[in-house]
């Protein structure tokens, strides 16, 4: 009998105890960025594909990134007006067997735009962008 009281307390003890583990889940009451402000749109710039079967590119230009060679989206024109606040969205892809991540340009309208994995100045792919 004492055995088995024994346990009983113990059990009891060790589910009312607190606990320093952290949870890896989001809770309830926690914020998470879902998108990151690029700044205000600007410009663009088109650049052709340079060998055939190559994509077509858009440079942009906004007020936080005042040259060309930084953001670049698969695209032949772009549809953002001057001064539109424009996001950078991180998505995720289900086509295929496993999916994939990607990275799209956004304003607060409809339009959004695939993010290139080209960098301008060495021409070569890269694998992450932010």
């Amino acid at each position: 009998m004492k055995k088995l009281f024994f346990l009983l307390l113990t059990g009891i003890f060790m589910s009312c105890s607190t606990s320093n583990k952290s949870s890896s889940l989001l809770k309830e009451d926690e914020l998470y960025i879902t998108r990151k402000y690029l700044g205000e749109f600007v410009d663009y710039q088109y650049t052709g594909p340079r060998s055939f079967g190559g994509p077509h590119l858009i440079w942009i230009r906004t007020t936080l990134d005042t040259t060309y060679n930084q953001i670049s989206v698969y695209s032949k024109k772009c549809e953002f007006s001057v001064g539109e606040k424009i996001y950078l969205r991180r998505t995720y892809s289900t086509s295929g067997v496993f999916g994939y991540w990607f990275y799209q340009i956004e304003n607060d309208s409809s339009f959004y735009y695939k993010v290139s994995e080209l960098r301008d100045d060495d021409k070569i792919l890269v694998q992450t962008w932010f």
